[in-house]
């Protein structure tokens, strides 16, 4: 048998299956300790890519679990996507309300963003408040609340108050201190490297 580290291929196997067996029995143990279940306030957050995308990955995984779930929109309103696409193909499980007019470099009107926002804010208070949804989507919220269309205060208390089982997904840059604070869960996206400072566009597949 070759040797590696003084040990032989199947000293090596042995070795590794005995550590392998102590980490299980560590993690069992763990697990056995794990016994809440609730309704999670799950944030993205950060620079980098994949916030929104994510987010619609935990709902196309709640969907295959037959779960309802309601997604709105706060930004993204005009872009045509291509998981908006895929999801609406379950209507029965699956609502999605496109509420935003673009980013607000691109309405450049802000009192027409704050009324878009609180439209958005108003629909996504009607779903939470029926108990037929599982998970709601707030696609980009972080981002209405970063330029105070919304109050941080008003959002988070209404947010702390739905019902145990609702699991509440927010996106968006810049999450509000508070926000991370209240909630269960939170991602940060960090850009390593993105192919937009290389002068490629977005493209289809990839960023919509």
């Amino acid at each position: 048998m070759k040797k590696r580290n003084n040990m032989t291929e199947d000293q090596l196997n042995q070795h590794h299956a005995i550590r392998m067996a102590k980490r299980k029995a560590a993690r069992d143990k763990v697990l056995l300790t794990k016994n809440i279940e609730k309704g999670l306030l799950i944030v993205h957050t950060g620079k980098g890519k994949g916030k929104s995308t994510a987010a619609f990955g935990l709902a196309s995984r709640a969907i295959g679990n037959k779960m309802r779930v309601g997604i709105v929109q706060f930004v993204k309103g005009k872009w045509e996507t291509g998981e908006r696409v895929v999801l609406e193909a379950f209507p029965e499980l699956c609502t999605i309300h496109v509420m935003g007019e673009g980013f607000t470099w691109d309405t450049q009107d802000r009192q027409r963003d704050i009324k878009a926002a609180k439209e958005a804010w108003e629909q996504a208070k009607l779903l939470m408040k029926d108990p037929t949804y599982e998970m709601i989507v707030l696609d980009e919220l972080n981002i209405v609340l970063r330029y105070n269309y919304l109050e941080i205060s008003q959002v988070l208390k209404t947010l702390l108050a739905r019902r145990d089982s609702l699991h509440i997904l927010v996106t968006g840059r810049n999450a509000k201190p508070e926000l991370i604070e209240a909630a269960d869960l939170v991602t940060e996206m960090t850009e390593v490297k993105h192919p937009f400072r290389a002068g490629v566009k977005a493209q289809k597949g990839i960023e919509f």
